[in-house]
Order: structure tokens, then sequence, then C-alpha cells
């Protein structure tokens, strides 16, 4: 019986895999072309910052020099119980606003943005857009012209490309580059060229400003990026994905502060999946919306990955015995069919890389360490399930400072 389980569970996840493989498929090609608009939309730009004087100068220099009128955006740096000097350098620099948050039984991103929000809607001037960066990103200076073309085709939520300032620093850096350049082609662009939802990557997000105040921000989890995302799709409102608008995120130098984030985005990821994935899965099956099924299974990919590291070591573990009871899958297909697999699954990452024109020798030699990147997961997953109620807010420190000009100096 319980062999016949793990062969359940192992065709369940070839399943899972497969379904992921052939969406892929549709971002190999870009279509390319879109409506351009005349700058029209006002923005609202709100700087999540605890404890940034390091690198919260550097962005708001990026911020003021967007290629945009203005005089139709401000920018908001929420200055969340930080100790540091952080909200005097952003008073250093004239039209920008430093709003500093006291609240230390309310940590982390989702309560200063909520708060932030509650904040702007009693400003004297409203706006039409609300625009969210993390203080260690940089963006790219046509930023918001792309979120201003989006929202005058009518689209409500728009999740910008996000790029990796820093993948040279560390084999660490490499291996998140590595990540978001396959996600960004593979499982993004596709999703895009579907028509189906796109996901929320935490920075580099815009809303329709009135759909905020409909909703409320109302994602205070680990992972508010995905909570909102799951309550976008359940209400029909799709989140889409702007190609061309980049932003650039700093990540940790260290295997260990690379775990610490990690972990906080597992534990967050099991919170969503637990609240979310019944009532939105229940919800697809009723309307037979692909988009929404598409969206609870994303839901529940942190039970997949633990699911999958399992099944794996109990396999192994098997194999140590003298007559194993468990057997792999791929015992039962032909060879050419597990050869095929393989080859698939270590291919899709450089092929991704090429196709976004990653031309530096240096990261795809990185490829050679980026399994042990990727089995960390495994760990990382089960340590959260047991500790998924955990609510505590992890400050991953920034410290590389670049400036735009540094950046775009330098070809990946």
């Amino acid at each position: 019986m319980w062999s016949v389980l793990f062969l359940i569970a192992q065709v369940y996840l070839a399943v899972i895999g497969l379904y992921q493989f052939v969406l892929s498929l549709f971002g190999i090609v870009r279509k390319r072309g879109s409506l351009r608009h005349p700058p029209k939309k006002s923005f609202a730009i709100l700087v999540a910052a605890h404890n940034e004087e390091a690198v919260i100068g550097a962005l708001v220099d990026n911020l003021l020099k967007l290629n945009y009128p203005r005089e139709l955006y401000d920018i908001f740096v929420i200055c969340d119980n930080c100790t540091d000097r952080t909200a005097d350098i952003v008073r250093g620099y004239p039209g920008v606003y430093a709003m500093e948050r006291h609240n230390p039984h309310q940590r982390g991103k989702g309560y200063a943005i909520e708060w932030m929000l509650r904040e702007l809607w009693n400003f004297p001037r409203q706006y039409d857009a609300v625009v969210m960066f993390d203080a260690d990103n940089l963006v790219d200076p046509d930023f918001l012209l792309h979120m201003n073309n989006d929202l005058c085709e009518g689209h409500k939520v728009i999740q910008g490309y996000l790029d990796t300032k820093n993948p040279n620093d560390s084999w660490i850096t490499a291996a998140y580059g590595i990540t978001y350049w396959y996600c960004n082609r593979m499982w993004q662009l596709s999703r895009k060229q579907l028509k189906m939802a796109n996901f929320l990557g935490g920075t580099g997000m815009c809303f329709d400003a009135a759909l905020l105040k409909e909703m409320g921000w109302g994602a205070t989890s680990l992972v508010e990026d995905l909570e909102f995302s799951v309550r976008c799709i359940k209400r029909g409102i799709y989140p889409v994905l702007n190609y061309e608008a980049r932003v650039f995120d700093e990540k940790p130098l260290s295997f260990k502060a690379s775990v610490r984030q990690r972990l906080r985005w597992m534990q967050g990821h099991f919170t969503v999946a637990r609240r979310y994935f019944f009532p939105l899965f229940w919800q697809a099956l009723r309307e037979r919306n692909l988009a929404k099924l598409d969206t609870a299974l994303y839901a529940i990919t942190v039970y997949h990955v633990l699911l999958g590291a399992f099944l794996t070591i109990a396999l192994w573990v098997d194999q140590l015995r003298a007559e194993p009871a468990l057997d792999s899958l791929y015992a039962y297909l032909p060879w050419w069919v597990t050869a095929i697999v393989v080859f698939c699954s270590v291919a899709q990452f450089p092929v991704a890389m090429a196709l976004e024109r990653v031309r530096s020798w240096k990261m795809y030699a990185m490829l050679l360490l980026f399994p042990v990147f990727l089995l960390s997961w495994w760990p990382i997953t089960l340590y959260a399930f047991f500790t998924q109620n955990n609510r505590t807010w992890s400050h991953t420190r920034h410290t590389r400072v670049l400036r735009l000009e540094e950046l775009q100096g330098k070809q990946v």
C-alpha cells in the first residue's frame, strides 16, 4: 500500500512539473509592441525602509531623476521603526517625504504599507496610482512611463521586471540572479502572454489608487506580495507583468543571510496556502477559470517542495536497505523519457539566461553551484513547515551601495 501511495505522489508531482514546463514554453518567444501614452497618471511612490541609511540615498537620487514629469509624482519613504539616520537622510532631499512610523508591536513591511496608505488617503493631494519599492532597489528611468502605459490601457495591478542588482558579488547572489532570470522569462512572461494572472514580487509594484482604497491593503503576512496577489485574483483582477519596467533588487551576500530571508518567505507562503488555497481552488472549479486554478496551484507550491523533498529522501534511504520496498516512477518509464526529463530540467536555466541576454561567462559557470542553492530549499521548507505560525519579520541588512549609473555600466 505504501509503495502505491508513494508512486501516486510521484505521479502528482510529475503532472505539476509537466504543467509548469508546458506553460514555460510560451515564454520562449516574446511578443513585442505596445501602445505608448503621453504622461498622464499621477503617482505616489512608497519606499519601505527599516534602518536603510546605507542605501536609501542611492534610491532617492535615482527616483528624483526618472524620465517622468516631476509634478506628476511624489516620493514617500516609510521610515518604519528606524533607529538609524534613514529619516534624516530622506529629509535632506527637498520635496521627498520622510514618513516616520513607530509601532514595535506590529513590525514588518505589510503593516508599514497599511499604515502608510491610511496616511496617504488623508494627504491633501490624491494620486491616480501607488507604486511600491524597497529601499535597496534601483529603478529603470522609464519605470513610470511604462506604468502610465499599462494604467492607460486599463490595468489595475502591475508588476515590473525584477532583476538582481548584485549578481556578481557571490555564488549566492548569482543563484538569485539565475532564479529571477528564469522566473521572469519562464513563469511571468509566459503567463502574461497567455493572458493569465502574474504574481507580485514585493517590489516594483503599481496599483490603481481607487482599487487600493476599495480593497484596502489587508496583506500583513510575511509574504504580503503573494497575499495581495491572491486577493486580487479572487476578485477577478489579474496582476500583469510589464517586461520593460526594470527594478534591480539587492540580494543577500552570504548563505546564512539567504537562508534567513528564504525561511521568512516559506513561512509566509505556508500561511497564504493555508488561508487561500481551498477558497480559490473551489472558485476556479466553479467558474472553470484556468487563471484562478493556476494561482491556487502556485499558492501551494511550498507543499510541492516539501513533498518532493520527502519523496526524494525517502527513496534514497530506502535504496540503502537490502531489499528496497519503494520504486521510482522513472523505473516504469522508457529510458528516453527519463533522458528527456533530465535534459529539460538542466537545460531550462541556461536557456532562460540566454533568452534574457545574459552574456557573462561567470554567470553560466555559476550554474555548477546552482543545484546546491536549489537543494537548500528542502531543509528551509521543512523547518518553515514546523515554524509556519511565526509572524516575526526578519530584516535583511542591505549594504551594497550602487548607483544606477554604475549598474548601467556593468554588463551581465
